[in-house]
């Protein structure tokens, strides 16, 4: 059976001290191999990185979530920071206007410091984007995001599912929220979206398949895809290789997936 890539998790938050084995364990159960630890807050970052480097299959984001208002974000620090080798993205970055209201300007004017430090360093953009749709595909294009690394960026889907189908040249990553019943539009989403810019995630801890009784720990679960091949009409095989795929494509061109 192909293997999956989680390509979004939190695996330094509070969530999972001390269960690192467990994690690990749980991803080699569900056929996960890979998975890439985002950043949302740089203080924190060095617990990231510590993942990637600590664990061949881990890999690291660098940025700042749009929620954490108080940071601010240089785009040089940025981009000395992607220099590590297991720093493979630049984000979580975007725009949320979903949980804070008022004047955003600091937040448009952040994402526009990650873009630049990703066409800078030549890396893809992670991008968090919430009833901000307009705001977002705007700044990309005055900021010329298409000249990021790879030309390319994931667009990590946005609680709720109100989302307009992305451009052909961006990835979008599904969480178990694609299994919800009420998941209509998100449904839709995955039904479209070209099979070559498909990826799947936990955004763990958040984030779990209707089906499971607990979330997930780690790795996505096998749900998410055998969803998303329901939707298509295709094999989970299908989904799964091309997922693993798009995830080497975009973030580590050049290498070849492997097992945990």
């Amino acid at each position: 059976m192909p293997g999956l890539v989680d390509s979004h998790c939190h695996l330094d938050f509070p969530e999972f001290e001390g269960k690192l084995d467990e994690v690990r364990e749980e991803m080699r159960a569900n056929g996960v191999s890979h998975a890439l630890c985002i950043s949302v807050e740089l203080p924190k970052f060095p617990k990231v990185l510590a993942l990637a480097e600590a664990h061949d299959n881990f890999f690291a984001s660098v940025g700042v979530h749009p929620d954490h208002e108080a940071e601010v974000v240089d785009t040089a620090r940025l981009v000395e920071l992607a220099q590590h080798p297991k720093v493979v993205a630049i984000g979580e970055t975007g725009l949320d206007y979903h949980r804070l209201s008022g004047d955003l300007e600091w937040q448009r004017e952040r994402f526009r410091a990650h873009i630049r430090a990703a066409r800078r360093c030549r890396k893809p953009l992670v991008i968090h984007t919430r009833d901000a749709a307009e705001d977002t595909l705007r700044i990309m294009r005055e900021e010329g995001a298409g000249e990021v690394g790879g030309g390319d960026a994931l667009l990590h889907r946005e609680p709720g599912g109100r989302r307009r189908r992305p451009r052909p040249r961006f990835h979008i990553s599904f969480s178990g929220i694609v299994t919800f019943k009420n998941a209509g539009q998100l449904k839709e989403v995955a039904r479209k979206v070209p099979l070559d810019r498909l990826l799947v995630e936990t955004d763990s801890p958040y984030l779990a398949p209707v089906l499971t009784a607990e979330r997930p720990t780690a790795g996505p679960s096998p749900h998410v895809a055998e969803e998303i091949a329901r939707l298509r009409g295709i094999s989970f095989e299908a989904v799964a290789g091309a997922t693993t795929g798009n995830f080497f494509r975009l973030f580590l061109p050049g290498e070849t997936s492997g097992n945990t």
